[in-house]
């Protein structure tokens, strides 16, 4: 019998995606790999990548944008491409909002994660394609998303970007309600992003290819068991199956199946990064992540 590799994974923020890691444990997908994959979860992009260069983590599952923490010394790359366009983000607002499209977002207050992640690249996007500067919207960095809840419903923002399944939790118990959809109006994209630390790639590729290859092995035993998936995400993400159920077909419409990079995604992050403040410089698409490692085959 092969030595079984522990391996944390963290993930930012909350997604019916990350709940992928637990599907792989309960059906014995990381088992037969000889993986004991943990998730751990995280507040956003920015705790996700702290976690990647402390070695608290030994993989992240974070967002395109969050590419450019490489280029701020995050010793970690990204190996694997794991969603397309953001279809499964919405911005949330309270039930009674005059928010009607995204031209009505200047000068909004809209809750974010953390300062860099998907969540606040999507509202500075929203705002410099608009023609208004990257802080045409504000985009307030306030952590997990219940504290951005707790936040408009005090009336402190206007709106919040979250993962679709909890815009229709939130629907459910009359807080507040899905109003746009990022997907809409991003179209070339990579929302969720696979990194590995730098030793772990240098010292140990085959985990790095395992850990690949349990992740696609559960997308597509996702994919092809609604019923039981819906169940174990609803579980993992602590959201009503309802609310799951809802998000579904986006959840799946997002994923990718090997893991492989869009260039034209690549080439709207990288390009977007210093437009939007987030780095000084567009790095090159080489210095942002490797194509070692995909496309997988099952």
């Amino acid at each position: 019998m092969l030595f079984r590799s522990k391996v944390k994974i963290g993930t930012s923020g909350s997604s019916i995606i990350w709940a992928i890691i637990d599907m792989g444990r309960e059906n014995g997908i990381w088992k037969a790999l000889d993986l004991e994959v943990e998730r751990v979860e995280l507040a956003g992009d920015a705790p996700m990548q702290h976690a990647l260069a402390s070695s608290s983590i030994d993989f992240g599952c974070g967002s395109g944008p969050g590419m450019g923490y490489r280029i701020k010394g995050v010793p970690a790359l990204a190996v694997a491409a794991l969603a397309g366009a953001p279809w499964s983000m919405t911005l949330a607002a309270p039930m009674n909002t005059t928010i009607k499209s995204f031209d009505d977002l200047k000068g909004k207050k809209i809750g974010v994660s953390s300062a860099g992640s998907m969540t606040d690249w999507l509202v500075r996007e929203v705002s410099r394609q608009r023609g208004w500067g990257p802080e045409g919207i504000i985009s307030l960095p306030l952590g997990t998303e219940r504290t951005r809840l707790a936040a408009m419903k005090a009336g402190e923002l206007d709106g919040s970007v979250v993962a679709d399944q909890n815009a229709f939790s939130y629907e459910e118990n009359g807080a507040a309600k899905p109003v746009l959809y990022f997907g809409e109006v991003v179209k070339d994209f990579h929302a969720h992003i696979l990194f590995a630390r730098d030793d772990i790639r240098a010292k140990n590729p085959d985990l790095v290819r395992r850990v690949i290859l349990g992740w696609f092995r559960t997308v597509a035993w996702m994919r092809a068991n609604r019923e039981a998936g819906i169940k174990i995400a609803a579980k993992a993400i602590n959201v009503s199956e309802t609310a799951v159920t809802r998000a579904w077909e986006t959840e799946l419409k997002l994923m990718t199946t090997d893991g492989a990079f869009n260039p034209a995604a690549i080439e709207v992050i990288r390009r977007s990064l210093p437009e939007l403040g987030l780095l000084e410089r567009a790095p090159e698409a080489k210095e942002l992540y490797t194509s070692e490692f995909v496309p997988v085959k099952l």
